[in-house]
């Protein structure tokens, strides 16, 4: 990443950053706000980009609000709607479709546990003081209640076996010896239940588990299993819908004759089932309104997402279409580079809709401002705790709007990532993290807010399936 160069105090872009219409949309800026050469007084003609429109565009941060409040309301309830729940109806699914989901109803112990009193160690279980009479048939995990022992008795037992009645203690295997009349010693001292696993030691029949609002990690699926559950209670899987737009995109082959290959394609349903949602169909899509508006009213999804076309050019429908539907749009824009065109409407009391830019950083953005949050609250999963690290290097600023910029992470410092243009995929491909940079930059080992990519964190982040 270079350098800022500043100009007047100001830092300007690295032509490298942008596309056409971003330089321009800053060269334009640039005199609105009185750096740049003195406007023409006379009325410009409108334009998509133009500062009057800007005030449509929602503050970044304030974005990422929206969606997440979005997904908590409904038309009857939204003025009044406060609660951190999405109002979904829990749905039992099986353990082994349970992972990253998030209980709806307290996981409640159905038995003791243990159910009984159970070893510890494999060794021998013996009653009384030393030395002990050895039992020739040992005790087995899974096996029948045994016979119960007399004082100066021992048995043989393994771990998780079911502790005869009237053990003194289990004796590890390491800590006995036999002598040469077959009796059993301690070669160490012995207390009254040691390495006996007591019925109830972790908890008793209807002590609560864990409760409403837990994430199912593989350690909570293994409680559950323990605690006999063969089902649990959860919020439901938000499910996605991705509508692929343009008659420009190839689905193979290189590109060719003014057409390109579609990356978005094959890049958004493994990135939403990432962020937790489950993608049920994608459709492509040509540059037709009423084909855009037929599949948007056919979806039964509780998101719909959808590529290219939030602009005002004269292929860009999805604006018309929202308008022709009575959606209500609650962002119209955003202050990011890359990705400021992006959008969110209410389609529906139960849907909504993420319109994605066309460039494929751009539209990374659009999922990590606008879908992100809005699944996240949808499945009812906490928001990931704020966390800075320092850069390595500066990185330059958009004058008024945040930038995402990808970057590594190399020990407690991040690195910042060249080709992160947004229509470069390059950079991203490599990252760990997205760095949020506020308007003007930061500086080389400033601290900046790093959004962490689904499948670098650990565990239940990465679930494409």
């Amino acid at each position: 990443m270079t350098a800022p160069r500043l100009r007047d105090g100001a830092p300007v872009e690295d032509s490298d950053d942008l596309d056409v219409e971003e330089a321009l949309a800053l060269v334009r800026e640039a005199k609105d706000d009185g750096t740049g050469p003195a406007r023409d007084p006379r009325p410009a003609e409108p334009h998509r980009h133009a500062p009057a429109e800007r005030h449509r565009a929602t503050p970044w941060p304030q974005a990422r609000e929206i969606a997440a409040r979005a997904a908590r309301a409904t038309r009857a309830t939204r003025p009044a709607a406060t609660s951190s729940a999405p109002r979904r109806t829990p749905v039992p699914v099986p353990l082994g479709d349970a992972l990253g989901l998030v209980l709806a109803a307290p996981l409640d112990a159905l038995s003791d546990l243990p159910s009984f009193d159970t070893s510890a160690m494999d060794g021998w279980a013996v009653a009384g003081p030393g030395p002990w009479t050895v039992r020739e048939e040992g005790v087995l995990a899974g096996h029948a209640q045994p016979a119960p022992l007399t004082d100066g008795e021992a048995v043989r037992i393994a771990t998780g076996a079911r502790v005869p009645a009237d053990t003194t203690a289990v004796l590890r295997t390491e800590h006995g010896r036999t002598d040469p009349q077959g009796r059993l010693h301690a070669t160490r001292d012995m207390v009254h239940g040691q390495d006996i696993r007591p019925r109830g030691q972790e908890c008793r029949s209807g002590d609560q588990l864990l409760p409403v609002g837990t994430q199912i990690t593989p350690a909570v699926l293994g409680l559950a299993a323990a605690a006999g559950y063969d089902n649990v209670t959860v919020v439901p899987r938000p499910r996605a819908e991705v509508l692929v737009l343009g008659d420009e995109l190839l689905t193979e082959g290189l590109p060719r004759e003014g057409l390109i290959r579609d990356a978005l394609g094959p890049m958004l349903p493994p990135w939403l089932r990432a962020l937790g949602a489950e993608v049920v169909a994608v459709r492509r899509i040509r540059d037709d309104a009423k084909a855009l508006h037929k599949a948007i009213t056919a979806s039964t999804a509780d998101l719909v997402v959808t590529t290219g076309g939030t602009a005002a050019g004269p292929h860009d429908h999805v604006h018309p279409t929202l308008e022709r539907l009575g959606a209500e749009l609650l962002v119209d824009g955003v202050k990011v580079r890359p990705g400021h065109p992006m959008l969110l409407a209410r389609t529906r009391d139960d849907q909504h809709l993420v319109g994605l830019p066309g460039n494929p950083l751009a539209a990374v953005s659009g999922l990590i401002t606008l879908a992100e949050p809005l699944l996240r609250t949808l499945a009812a999963r906490p928001a990931p705790e704020p966390y800075t690290l320092p850069l390595t290097e500066p990185v330059h600023g958009h004058p008024y709007d945040t930038r995402l910029v990808p970057v590594v992470l190399r020990g407690d410092r991040a690195v910042p990532l060249h080709y992160n243009g947004p229509a470069m995929l390059r950079g991203i491909a490599t990252a760990d993290a997205l760095a949020v940079v506020p308007p003007g930059g930061v500086r080389q080992g400033a601290e900046t807010e790093l959004l962490d990519l689904p499948w670098t964190t650990a565990g239940i982040g990465v679930c494409f399936t």
